[in-house]
């Protein structure tokens, strides 16, 4: 199963949290930050309905996948 993880870290003029090189919003406060990346992470392990997805890979070849809805990552938050 994959991992997602969400840091939290000064951005801008407050703080944010990060999943990769995506930023979230700023926050005022880190203590902000954190609990939005906790709303955020878990609304991700959220199962769903199965979806199909359509989605170019890094070689310019499209894909066309049936997915489940409880195949969701397992998520942590750190600083």
């Amino acid at each position: 199963m994959d991992r997602v993880t969400y840091r939290i870290a000064r951005h801008e003029d407050g703080w944010a949290y990060r999943v990769g090189d995506v930023w979230s919003e700023t926050f005022a406060t880190e203590e902000a930050a954190r609990e939005a990346a906790e709303i955020a992470a878990s609304e991700q392990e959220r199962a769903g309905a199965d979806e199909h997805v359509e989605y170019e890979d890094e070689d310019g070849v499209w894909h066309d996948e049936e997915v489940s809805g409880m195949d969701r990552p397992d998520t942590e938050v750190e600083d």
